[in-house]
């Protein structure tokens, strides 16, 4: 049996074509246009077929008659039994122009071809997005009911169903197939589409909040998704069925319905994030009057962070049309067609991990960045403050490695030499690396060594601000010791401020440039026996926030890092750490260099986020459990200024420490 074929190249006709060549003797001729001819080589490789018995015909969907030449359309004549059309542009953002040339013009070349050639039976690949956005269920004998089609996708795709039903001269059926998702077995899609585009989202949830944590979904509407392979089965099926009545419709639908929130709630699990237990009626956004919406829309501040979200998640404006998508579809005469075959619609249930995977395997949109720090920092100056030791060495070693032209500052000039032959041990003797002896809590010492690096480097690209001082003593043991407080503000607080405001003009006058502030997880969680430090970083925080407000239209970027505990020289002295999952400094270094590649607004463990949600929600829970962690845990022997080294821990503390030993940050 001879076919015909248009949209072979596309992801559901390149698999209708592998099933059709799985009939003995079919031959299958198929649409290419001229510039794709390089293509055919490897189509025959995917579908294993020889070149007798899949046949490039060269033209184009928008040209009449598909712009074949009048040999093809000679040979052709009489020789097409079964004509498949599935050429079409299934993009929600495309433009309206090319939707209408190709959707609905190329629908009526293509009909004018299969009468030209005699073919026996027209199979038009519609989509249910013919019934617009119809109220209620949709039947499949159903046409001229639709409504709310204004959209050029909706509208396209119903016009060219139209033309198939109007102006086909031989017989002809037509096919809606639901939202199209990738295998079922095997997950392979070519592009993300449909509930693609809110995987990034639930791939965000699950980066920053622990996968027992309740989340809060959409409740939205019902949408219909079908894998790939079904849709392929039941089209091959359905066309050759010995009693398929012409002139009808086949909704390719997946008999059960699912909300949008049970979509994601379902994508979720499969990807390991958190469950969405708590769903809000997306319906309740229909209650804002049109006017004020469209009000809102008007003003450039919410045009601003719309558009922001939406860039930010890779999802296309279009797509928040399906949150309340109103219309369900029966599937009365696809039930008919396929009694008694082998194909069925699975569950999404069964199969949405193997399309989870696959995305993050080979779709996700991450995947397709530059995600290298080599790529990020190489040739661009970078400031390590406090890079003589601890985090800001190990951070400062790997920019170097990178290729990044590293400067680290601290007050001790033999220190800064040590660390100057750590790190070109460990990126290389060729490393541009400059280290500068600075107290930047002082004054006059901060204006000069800025000056200095405007003046040598130009000023900087990158800014970690890492140097810092950390007070580990309860309030009660600090009544006489103020200078506790005054000296944690004037490194952490003041002393990022002066380097950072003295060289912020330089990234604004080159409109770029990004400040990574490293702050502490105590800010998140307000952990007792820190207050000096935690008021010091918290101060840094606020400014930060209000920093990247100020610059987001000037091209600086602001990253906070909550930083955990680390196994440094500052955290040494107390020795209760000794029996605290602290992390390396190498370990610390990822975060800093993760700010850096990705320019988060913050990087916090989930652990921190999670304290940090508890006290917002239960403050007065989170205040017995931190006071409780105060009493357990006592002032270090230096902070009650006595000289025994070793700590006395009752068996709750050395109980709890073991615990939080299994704790993973």
């Amino acid at each position: 049996m001879h076919y015909f074929v248009t949209g072979a190249t596309g992801f559901i006709g390149k698999r209708l074509v592998r099933k059709l060549l799985e009939r003995k003797g079919s031959v299958v001729y198929f649409l290419l246009r001229k510039e794709s001819e390089s293509k055919v080589k490897g189509l025959r490789e995917y579908w294993g077929a020889s070149a007798a018995r899949v046949i490039p015909v060269y033209g184009d969907l928008t040209s009449k008659k598909l712009g074949l030449a009048a040999d093809d359309i000679k040979k052709l004549k009489g020789q097409i039994y079964h004509f498949y059309h599935l050429a079409a542009v299934y993009d929600l953002s495309a433009d309206e122009a090319s939707q209408i040339a190709v959707n609905i013009e190329g629908t009526r070349n293509t009909v004018e071809l299969a009468k030209a050639i005699d073919a026996g039976h027209f199979h038009h690949v519609s989509s249910i997005a013919a019934a617009g956005l119809y109220e209620g269920v949709f039947r499949e004998d159903m046409f001229e009911e639709a409504e709310n089609y204004d959209h050029p996708y909706f509208l396209t795709k119903h016009e060219s169903e139209k033309i198939v039903r109007k102006e086909c001269k031989i017989p002809w059926s037509v096919y809606r197939p639901a939202m199209v998702v990738g295998d079922s077995t095997t997950g392979e899609m070519d592009k993300v589409d449909g509930p693609y585009y809110f995987f990034k989202l639930i791939q965000r949830m699950r980066q920053i909040l622990p996968p027992w944590m309740p989340a809060i979904g959409l409740e939205g509407g019902r949408i219909n998704i079908v894998p790939v392979d079904f849709v392929v089965a039941a089209l091959d099926h359905i066309s050759h069925s010995r009693n398929v009545i012409k002139g009808k419709c086949f909704h390719l639908v997946d008999p059960t319905g699912y909300r949008v929130g049970d979509v994601l709630d379902i994508f979720s699990k499969a990807a390991h994030a958190p469950k969405m237990n708590l769903f809000i009626n997306a319906a309740l956004m229909g209650f804002i009057p049109k006017s004020v919406r469209k009000g809102l829309m008007a003003l450039a501040p919410v045009r601003r962070v719309y558009r922001a979200v939406i860039k930010d998640l890779g999802v296309p404006e279009d797509i928040l049309t399906f949150v309340n998508y109103p219309t369900r579809f029966d599937r009365r005469e696809t039930d008919a067609a396929l009694k008694g075959s082998s194909v069925v619609c699975p569950n999404l249930n069964d199969y949405a991990w193997r399309l989870w995977d696959y995305w993050e395997r080979h779709l996700d949109p991450a995947l397709f960045i530059d995600r290298s720090l080599k790529g990020t920092v190489g040739g661009k100056v970078v400031l390590v403050t406090g890079g003589s030791s601890g985090i800001g060495l190990s951070a400062a070693c790997r920019f170097a490695e990178a290729g990044a032209i590293t400067l680290i500052c601290g007050r001790g000039e033999d220190k800064l030499a040590a660390a100057i032959k750590e790190i070109k041990d460990y990126a290389g003797k060729d490393a541009k690396v400059f280290s500068y002896s600075v107290d930047i809590a002082d004054e006059a010492s901060c204006a000069e060594f800025v000056a200095t690096l405007n003046e040598q480097h130009g000023g900087v690209d990158f800014l970690i601000n890492n140097a810092g001082r950390s007070i580990r003593r309860a309030i009660e043991a600090s009544y006489d010791r103020f200078h506790d407080f005054e000296r944690t503000m004037q490194l952490n607080y003041f002393g990022s401020l002066r380097v950072t405001m003295g060289l912020l003009p330089g990234m604004v006058a080159k409109r770029k440039g990004h400040v990574v502030n490293i702050s502490s997880i105590s800010v998140l969680v307000s952990a007792p026996r820190f207050s000096a430090y935690v008021a010091s970083k918290a101060a840094l925080d606020a400014w930060t926030a209000c920093a990247a407000s100020e610059y987001a239209d000037q091209g600086v970027t602001f990253t906070t890092v909550n930083m955990p505990l680390v196994r440094t020289p500052m955290t040494a002295p107390t020795k209760i750490y000794d029996s605290m999952p602290l992390l390396k400094p190498e370990e610390a270094a990822d975060m800093v260099v993760r700010a850096c590649i990705d320019k988060p607004v913050r990087v916090a463990t989930r652990l921190g986020i999670a304290g940090e949600l508890l006290h917002a929600a239960a403050p007065r829970i989170t205040q017995i459990i931190m006071n409780t962690t105060f009493r357990m845990f006592p002032d270090s022997a230096a902070a009650k200024g006595e000289k025994s080294a070793k700590p006395t821990l009752s068996p709750e503390a050395i109980a709890m420490a073991q615990m939080m030993q299994g704790i993973h940050f």
